[in-house]
């Protein structure tokens, strides 16, 4: 049996634990925190994980009852700072995290899937992420995925670096 196939994605409900959750995405920015970038992930709190949750649609993966990643996708943000945020067809995905043992083996990759699949349900057009201006790993990886690059933003004081905002068409032809 693939390992995929051995992981439940599911919507966030009620009953997950935010505890552990928060604990995930902590451990899973932990390599970030440790190169001196200050990702919303590094230290946001239970109460943060919950908001965040609660701006559009959270995704959990476990692996054996235990949580080992999760990912937000949100509707358009009329009130957002980034222009592209606000647009009414574009989707944005936040809070998207897999523990460092499970990195590399495809997880990343079902879970922004299943947020895909959530945003084009819901009429999405377009879907948008940020990240770390020096995080040039993960900027690759997105590029690989069909993003394209958008503009620069600042959401400090939460982060400490400039973050790249990419897009790409939820349904790429």
């Amino acid at each position: 049996m693939h390992f995929l196939e051995k992981i439940q994605i599911r919507p966030v409900s009620p009953s997950d634990n935010l505890e552990q959750i928060t604990r995930l995405i902590h451990l899973a920015y932990a390599k970030h925190a440790a190169l001196g970038l200050r990702f919303w992930g590094t230290h946001q709190s239970i109460s943060d994980t919950a908001k965040r949750f609660e701006q559009g649609q959270g995704f959990i993966a476990q692996f054996n009852e235990e949580y080992i990643g999760t990912i937000t996708v949100r509707p358009p943000q009329p009130e957002s700072p980034l222009t592209i945020y606000r647009n009414p067809d574009v989707w944005s995905i936040c809070q998207f995290a897999v523990v460092p043992e499970f990195k590399g083996l495809g997880l990343g990759r079902a879970l922004h899937d299943a947020a895909l699949a959530h945003a084009r349900l819901n009429h999405g057009q377009i879907i948008a992420i940020d990240t770390a201006a020096p995080a040039k790993g993960l900027i690759a990886m997105y590029h690989d995925w069909g993003y394209r690059y958008e503009c620069e933003h600042s959401w400090q004081p939460h982060t400490n670096y400039m973050s790249i905002v990419m897009s790409r068409p939820i349904n790429p032809n």
